[in-house]
């Protein structure tokens, strides 16, 4: 990318935290007077938070803050694209990251992830239900928002052998991704600007990989002991994630704790379909739901955790 685009959405950002291994992770806030709480967005793989604008428009016209960061490796963010330094390093950043704006915004606290960043949030999520005490790196959360997760990213036999081979011996060989950027969204002009946009890129090494098959298996393992307060919006006809890993999640949760819309039509990108009115709405009611039956008050954090909501499945 061109140093004075780079250096443009950079200055945007409003804050840098440093990771463990001494990366800045660059940072965005859109607050909003009174919040009814704080959502912090996750994106996705090869992609960054200016991709969200919108959402965190829709948000903050809930009454809810909003963050959002890019993950190491994307975006304005350091670190060597598609590469992990540590099997568990998105995971460390993301506490790191939750304990900082946690401090400053008070209330209510929830996690919207998208594909890859769903799969970061919901591992996060699961770290609470695990039979050992948690991880250093977890911070406790209120909510949980999962669009189009990467719980099943659908390795075939050839993949799942190129991973064993290449993981031990070079786990930071970064190779293109193989996603195709049509299928994000039935919208011409999205893809258009996806494949436009300098700050996307298609890079991945087998560490990421390995982690991504690795999270999404604890998250299913565990996902009957779920009792995080858990929306799930998925897209029926993605090319990019198997959706089924996402059903095969909200059908082994217990009953009441997650909230699955399922949109047979769409695209992975919900957020990004032609039919995302309908999406922001399902996340609308699910957010009213949780603050007003949490009967959470503007500077007040509310136990999220004590608040079920039926099982759902929208055609």
């Amino acid at each position: 990318m061109p140093d004075s685009r780079a250096a443009a959405y950079t200055r945007r950002m409003d804050a840098a935290l440093l990771t463990a291994d001494g990366l800045r992770l660059m940072l965005r806030e859109w607050p909003v007077p009174a919040p009814r709480g704080t959502v912090l967005i996750l994106h996705g793989l090869g992609e960054h938070i200016g991709r969200y604008l919108h959402v965190a428009a829709r948000l903050n016209e809930c009454g809810w803050s909003v963050a959002g960061y890019d993950q190491r490796g994307h975006g304005a963010s350091d670190g060597p694209r598609g590469r992990l330094a540590t099997p568990h390093a998105l995971l460390d950043d993301l506490g790191r990251v939750v304990a900082h704006v946690r401090a400053a915004h008070p209330g209510p606290y929830v996690l919207l992830g998208h594909s890859l960043g769903g799969l970061v949030a919901a591992r996060y999520a699961a770290e609470a239900f695990g039979d050992a005490s948690p991880a250093a790196w977890y911070r406790p959360i209120d909510g949980l928002v999962l669009s189009s997760p990467a719980l099943d990213i659908g390795m075939t036999p050839a993949q799942k052998l190129l991973l064993a081979l290449l993981g031990p011996i070079a786990p930071h060989l970064a190779l293109g991704n193989g996603l195709d950027p049509g299928a994000v969204s039935r919208d011409a002009g999205v893809v258009a600007a996806y494949r436009a946009d300098p700050l996307v890129h298609d890079r991945v090494a087998p560490r990421l990989v390995r982690f991504m098959v690795d999270a999404a298996q604890v998250v299913r393992a565990r996902a009957s002991r779920w009792r995080l307060p858990t929306l799930l919006l998925y897209a029926g006809a993605d090319r990019l994630v198997v959706p089924a890993g996402s059903a095969a999640f909200a059908a082994a949760a217990p009953k009441g704790t997650v909230t699955a819309h399922a949109y047979p039509a769409l695209y992975h990108e919900v957020f990004n379909e032609p039919e995302q009115a309908r999406v922001f709405d399902d996340l609308r009611a699910w957010l009213a739901a949780r603050a007003s039956s949490a009967g959470s008050a503007p500077g007040k954090s509310a136990d999220l955790h004590s608040i079920t909501s039926s099982p759902e499945a929208s055609t």
